[in-house]
């Protein structure tokens, strides 16, 4: 009887580690579109509508977003705005641009900070509409809100030539169904 109850415990024990990490994987994984509790929204990348810059790459982008460039075409300084941790669309950043943990992007700007290699840390905004704001006010401004949340106070950029409604975008934002 003992014997069983060992094995028993050891099949417990192996599907909870298997539950653990099916977990963790589905945590990194790609949204999926067709889970009745998530709805998928396109992030669209916004400037200040005097930038003349309309269209950048991923790799440009995140040089941008990692504080690697720091001026625009124009010799006007990058301000770059975020959204606070936790919310839905720094999640997005984090994996699909940044492709870092909180941890690692907080590490990263500390020490670019320390070193000079950053000159500014970016702001950090609660809402969209303080975002969308703040890069209206903003002329050197860059961030990133819900296409839903866009109005024509701000320009939206252009991925890889792609805009947030285009088919083959790659900036969405899995949002919980609310009900």
């Amino acid at each position: 009887m003992q014997g069983r109850i060992k094995f028993v415990g050891f099949l417990g024990l192996a599907a909870l580690l298997l539950a653990l990490v099916a977990r963790q994987a589905a945590e990194g994984a790609s949204p999926d579109p067709t889970d009745p509790e998530v709805t998928i929204q396109a992030l669209a990348i916004i400037v200040n509508r005097s930038n003349s810059v309309d269209a950048l790459s991923t790799s440009e982008l995140r040089r941008i977003f990692l504080g690697d460039r720091s001026h625009w075409p124009n010799g006007r300084r990058i301000t770059l705005v975020m959204r606070e941790p936790g919310e839905p669309e720094r999640r997005c950043m984090l994996h699909d641009l940044y492709q870092m943990s909180e941890g690692e992007l907080k590490n990263h700007f500390l020490h670019g900070l320390f070193t000079g290699d950053i000159l500014v840390s970016p702001k950090i905004l609660a809402t969209s509409i303080g975002v969308r704001k703040f890069v209206f006010n903003v002329p050197g401004a860059i961030g990133y809100v819900r296409l839903s949340d866009v109005d024509d106070t701000v320009k939206v950029l252009r991925v890889d030539e792609l805009l947030p409604d285009d088919k083959g975008y790659r900036l969405k934002v899995e949002l919980p169904v609310t009900k």
